[in-house]
């Protein structure tokens, strides 16, 4: 191989590098107007009257009766409009759309509505409306827990996470050939198409075109969907194109965000510290619409047990109501939130035990051959005991740990792993394609996968270079655009490489023994063009039941085990990362310094999640949203960080792949809480902020 496992230029570094490339709000059109939203300033309650105080000429204005077909954004459920109609609930919801050729005249139109407001509910635990209810059930959890010698309860809760991409959700909605096309910054082309066709009606024409995307970390996966859609009523009223970009503020006060969190565990344990009965009990708040709440849900109950071994396990999980903006993917998609309960419960159970935290864990570390919640047998690819012995060896965690003893310094761990692809069904249900093309001067790969900063299209060229034979510089890498790649599904749930970069390695092999020993230009140039489109084709062995939550819910997992060192000042109980070990297993690293990449930035943005990023919730309205006030960590925050790559082989992955971009998000938080545990507060939720810490009790 000459291209897999190097560290090969990027596709797109040349035109980042030299400022060439151009994202959403770089494209000016002839003609071109500006769109803006008006939004409700309430969190629940119904619209009396709209008023316009400015002069409406030369304006664009849609509400809900503009809308050709369904007022719905077509994803799971259908309960979310594109515009309100009569009932608001929650704040910052779409009312009006408007548009002019100026923007300063836009932003100064003023709208004033009336409403008849009603009693908002901010408290998923009060809600009485579920979005989603999932039991996961294996052995008999209250027979076992009567016969456990000790039983360890506890209440761990996390908040709201704001992505902070830094390219905010824009879009431009062209009308064109009796349709619209919308280029925009988005992570699945595919679900703002459906989305459109379901909003114009099925036989409208309609294409999406991903532009140039600075960040996503989910939260331009359904979001953009909305965005899209109003940019495209504004278009096809005006008879213009319209460019909609949101800036800082608006973008987060109106799109998702991460699932605010309740994870009850009750624990029975033998006196040497083997698990024998796990009952969890998961609440999510999905926010006032239920977007992505289920399948969030789904993937946070599923690793709720974490990758510990348990012969009687369940798992309640419920994602409830509230009047606060609807959440929705981020990246990890609900397993930080029940990955940082059951590790910050693992280190309390030591506790009680009177047990080193890393022995507990070494004696209940999942290995191949044990089963999951779900009743999955591991394959030969699981990897708790390996990166859990790589960390404790490289941090030297068990003499610090004695060492930190009585000073301003704790250290602490947290296992984790990550369902890579799709959750059971999901992927066969897809049926993504890939499609890979022979031009004159070598291929092209055309799939919806989108690059949006974690290096998609150059490890899409590496996998396809060496399956093919042929040298990296001679693959392209098509656009995303529906009207011209293969649906390959969304860039989401860690299947960009492992899922789909398998069906290009199937499909370069399938040419190659077409092309039978010729290069692609002599095959193009004696016997004219050749594609090959393939679908994906799941283990054979995969078993799962949608209704029962039972079976294999994911082909494979990736490991990790981080190792977090903090300081705390013992006057402003400021807590900082000093040093993080990071162990991750995840296959081949197609790319190493882009795999290393993705630790890197999950790491931080995890230490972000555990530390400093709180969202301040009024009024059902998120009352921080600048970056003044909102704190993410920057390069003088980020500690030194020993990064592990370990490979354990994926058959069913290119070259032994897994998926990797969710993976690193799952351990920092935990093992950031353990630390301080470490340093005798008894913290059990995010973040860690001093104003929290002063409240801790102490151990």
């Amino acid at each position: 191989m000459t291209s897999v496992g190097k560290s090969v230029s990027r596709k797109d570094g040349i035109g980042n590098d030299t400022g060439r490339t151009r994202y959403a709000d770089d494209i000016v059109l002839p003609g071109m107007l500006y769109g803006r939203t008006v939004r409700s300033t309430i969190p629940h309650g119904t619209v009396r009257g709209i008023r316009f105080g400015f002069d409406t000429a030369g304006f664009t204005i849609v509400d809900h009766r503009d809308i050709p077909g369904r007022n719905i954004v077509a994803l799971i459920d259908d309960d979310q409009p594109f515009l309100v109609e009569r009932a608001v609930n929650h704040v910052a919801e779409p009312i009006l759309l408007l548009a002019h050729e100026d923007r300063e005249k836009l932003l100064a139109a003023k709208v004033e509505i009336d409403y008849d407001v009603a009693e908002p509910l901010y408290d998923p635990e009060r809600s009485t409306q579920s979005f989603k209810h999932i039991t996961i059930l294996k052995g008999d959890v209250d027979d076992a827990l009567a016969r456990a010698d000790v039983i360890v309860e506890g209440t761990y809760r996390t908040g709201h996470q704001e992505h902070v991409y830094i390219e905010t959700n824009g879009v431009i909605a062209v009308p064109e050939d009796g349709g619209v096309t919308v280029y925009g910054s988005l992570q699945c082309p595919f679900y703002a198409y459906k989305a459109l066709k379901s909003l114009f009606g099925p036989d409208a024409k309609v294409r999406v075109v991903q532009t140039e995307t600075g960040g996503g970390f989910g939260g331009k996966e359904e979001y953009p969907s909305m965005i899209a859609g109003h940019a495209a009523l504004l278009a096809l009223k005006s008879g213009r194109p319209v460019k909609v970009v949101y800036d800082r503020v608006e973008d987060m006060v109106a799109t998702t965000k991460r699932h605010p969190s309740i994870v009850t565990h009750r624990t029975g344990l033998t006196r040497d510290g083997r698990l024998v009965a796990m009952d969890v009990d998961v609440i999510l708040d999905g926010g006032a619409y239920s977007t992505l709440s289920a399948v969030v849900l789904s993937r946070g109950c599923i690793h709720a047990a974490g990758p510990y071994r348990c012969d009687h396990i369940r798992i309640n999980g419920q994602a409830m109501m509230t009047n606060t903006p609807p959440n929705g993917a981020f990246r990890g998609f609900g397993a930080p939130q029940t990955e940082f309960a059951v590790e910050v419960h693992m280190e309390r159970i030591a506790e009680a035990l009177g047990m080193d935290s890393v022995t507990l864990r070494e004696i209940n570390a999942l290995e191949p051959g044990d089963r999951t919640a779900t009743g999955q047998l591991l394959r030969d690819d699981a990897s708790a005991r390996q990166v859990l012995d790589e960390a404790v060896h490289r941090s030297d965690f068990r003499r610090k740990r004695d060492a930190y003893r009585g000073t301003n310094k704790g250290i602490g761990l947290a296992l984790f792993y990550h369902g890579a692809g799709f959750t059971g069904a999901g992927e066969e249900r897809l049926k993504s394609k890939a499609r890979l093309d022979l031009t004159d001067s070598g291929v092209r790969i055309l799939v919806a996968s989108t690059e949006i900063g974690q290096g998609t299209r150059t490890m899409h060229a590496q996998i396809v270079a060496d399956a093919l034979g042929i040298p990296y510089e001679s693959v392209d890498v098509a656009p995303p655009d529906t009207a011209l790649v293969a649906d390959s599904g969304p860039t989401v749930a860690s299947r960009t490489c492992m899922v789909v970069g398998k069906i290009l390695e199937r499909c370069a092999m399938e040419m190659k023994q077409t092309l039978d020993g010729m290069s692609p230009a002599e095959y193009f140039r004696t016997k004219g063009p050749l594609s090959v489109v393939m679908e994906h084709v799941p283990p054979d062995w995969i078993r799962w039941n949608d209704d029962t939550y039972q079976g294999d819910a994911y082909p494979t997992y990736s490991w990790g085990c981080d190792v977090v060192e903090v300081e705390m000042d013992l006057d402003t109980y400021e807590v900082r990362p000093s040093h993080v070990t990071v162990v991750q297993e995840f296959g081949r690293p197609i790319h190493p310094a882009l795999a290393r990449g993705q630790i890197e930035g999950g790491t931080v943005q995890g230490l972000g999640y555990a530390l400093l990023e709180r969202v301040v919730m009024k009024d059902g309205a998120m009352a921080n949203a600048t970056l003044t006030n909102y704190t993410i960590p920057t390069t003088l925050d980020t500690p030194e960080l020993d990064i592990v790559m370990l490979e354990n082989h994926y058959d069913g992955g290119p070259f032994g792949a897994k998926g990797l971009g969710e993976l690193p998000m799952d351990g920092p938080a935990p093992a950031v809480v353990n630390a301080i545990r470490h340093l005798g507060l008894d913290l059990r939720e995010l973040p860690a902020i001093p104003e929290t810490l002063l409240a801790c009790n102490s151990l």
